[in-house]
């Protein structure tokens, strides 16, 4: 009777606390130049006229001049200003907006790195910060600083984008809107000069704004956005009675490359279906901390930590049977659906010999439990 007192009233305090939270927006492009900026200055615009205590916490306007003329008459909390390494920087300054309290503050480019000695390392963890103070946040971001996209992008861009914002930060939005561009209309704008000046407009044409690249990149930021959508509905109407809810298992081996690509694939699974997701990894008797190679134990601890930014909880068990694991933990924990690697890595090695197979494929069937192979 007492514990279920405390759990009534831990559940009230997390409501209150909840409500305390600021609200997040965040616009999403499939690229610079579609116009987050300049949608995000009008928007404060708006804001301002209605009565509403906007300021403006950072903004980059890449000195596009119909963007810049915007910031006319929008109050702009002044930046912090930093001598390193020779170079006067300057970044957004958390303290004084939180000490500021608007109602609303605009925050450009969530996926920036902060410059060195700042309090937190990401300008996103910035704004957790703002919101845990209260205060509404509108940002933008473009769909190749997504996490669990990174694969995606690199395959379509043959660029690594270094700077990412995790999944699970995306969720916390209660708002997330597409500004969208017809490939055509993005590559005018470029010729234009309304994107990059014109010494670096035919480099962009050459590489990134090619229409291909952008017709893919498009469908990954609808699709994010739908997904978010369908998320938002999953989270405010009330569930069909029946309804089987999702839960996902990932397991990885210690091989990097394909470990990632389970994680940021389990990942996308788990954000389209809504739902919780783990990541199990079996430590088998070889691969034991005093028998491992020092870098396989580095990659490891990374991808555990990939996975905990995307979401994920992470499950390290040690064990001579991964099978039974698997299965002992598909009962424990309820799971849904496992997620596996093609079958080039040591844990499909093992599981694919045809006994163990068949009983992990005859277990998962008769439990309604669905096995997905990512590529």
């Amino acid at each position: 009777m007492e514990q279920e007192k405390q759990n009534n009233a831990q559940h009230f305090l997390d409501l209150i606390q909840k409500s305390r939270k600021g609200k997040f927006k965040v616009y999403i492009g499939m690229s610079a130049g579609v116009g987050k900026t300049y949608r995000m200055l009008q928007e404060a615009h708006t804001l301002l006229k209605n009565g509403i205590d906007v300021k403006i916490g950072y903004i980059e306007t890449h000195f596009r001049k119909e963007t810049h003329e915007l910031l006319d008459g929008l109050p702009i909390i002044p930046r912090r200003s930093l001598f390193y390494k020779g170079k006067q920087l300057e970044d957004m300054d958390v303290q004084a907006i939180i000490n500021l309290r608007p109602e609303v503050v605009i925050v450009d480019e969530l996926a920036h790195t902060n410059m060195e000695g700042s309090k937190n390392e990401k300008r996103w963890q910035d704004v957790l910060e703002i919101l845990d103070a209260g205060i509404n946040v509108i940002s933008a971001l473009n769909i190749q600083h997504i996490e669990s996209l990174n694969q995606d992008v690199k395959r379509i861009t043959s660029v690594d984008v270094q700077e990412r914002v995790p999944d699970n930060v995306l969720r916390l939005a209660d708002e997330v809107v597409n500004i969208d561009l017809t490939a055509e209309d993005l590559i005018a704008r470029l010729r234009e000069g309304k994107i990059y000046t014109a010494d670096k407009i035919q480099t962009a044409l050459n590489n990134f704004f090619k229409p291909d690249q952008i017709l893919q990149l498009r469908e990954l930021a609808l699709k994010e956005v739908a997904s978010q959508v369908v998320r938002k509905v999953e989270n405010e109407v009330k569930p069909t009675a029946g309804l089987r809810h999702e839960k996902l298992l990932a397991c990885i081996s210690s091989n990097d490359t394909t470990a990632k690509i389970v994680i940021r694939k389990a990942a996308r699974l788990a954000s389209y279906y809504n739902c919780s997701w783990y990541v199990l990894y079996v430590e088998t008797p070889k691969e034991s901390s005093d028998k491992i190679a020092l870098d396989k134990q580095r990659y490891l601890i990374n991808n555990f930590k990939l996975a905990t930014q995307l979401g994920g909880e992470v499950l390290k068990i040690s064990s001579p049977d991964i099978t039974e694991t698997m299965l002992k933990i598909v009962t424990e924990k309820h799971i849904t659906t496992v997620c596996i690697g093609k079958p080039h890595f040591n844990l499909i090695k093992v599981i694919l010999s045809t006994t163990i197979f068949r009983r992990l494929l005859n277990s998962l069937s008769l439990s309604n439990v669905d096995l997905v192979i990512l590529s």
